[in-house]
């Protein structure tokens, strides 16, 4: 399994922004890709700046070919995203996942 791994910086109303985004379009269109496991947004707040970090989980290589294309370490970033984020990574960094337990959902 591969970890997928993506970070952005946004003010605290762009962060609110883009984690509706995140909801309510990357998952989805996530969910339609053969291969892809599951993901997860997390955010620290610092001082006016929040950290986003995306971490997405693949079975292989060509699974995440399938929603990045042929520069699959390239970001995918849509405009909706874009306006609302201060700063993004342009690439993406990709882990070998070597050990791994449940993933614990917020409010479960």
């Amino acid at each position: 399994m591969i970890a997928r791994v993506w970070t952005a910086r946004a003010r605290p109303d762009g962060a609110d922004a883009y984690a509706a985004h995140f909801n309510d379009h990357v998952l989805p269109a996530l969910e339609a890709v053969d291969g892809y496991q599951g993901a997860t947004l997390l955010r620290r707040a610092r001082g006016e700046s929040t950290e986003l970090v995306v971490i997405s989980w693949w079975i292989s290589e060509e699974a995440i070919r399938g929603f990045a294309g042929d520069d699959f370490e390239r970001a995918v970033v849509a405009d909706e995203a874009r306006r609302v984020l201060t700063s993004f990574d342009d690439t993406v960094r990709h882990y070998e996942v070597c050990g791994r337990s449940r993933l614990l959902v917020a409010g479960r």
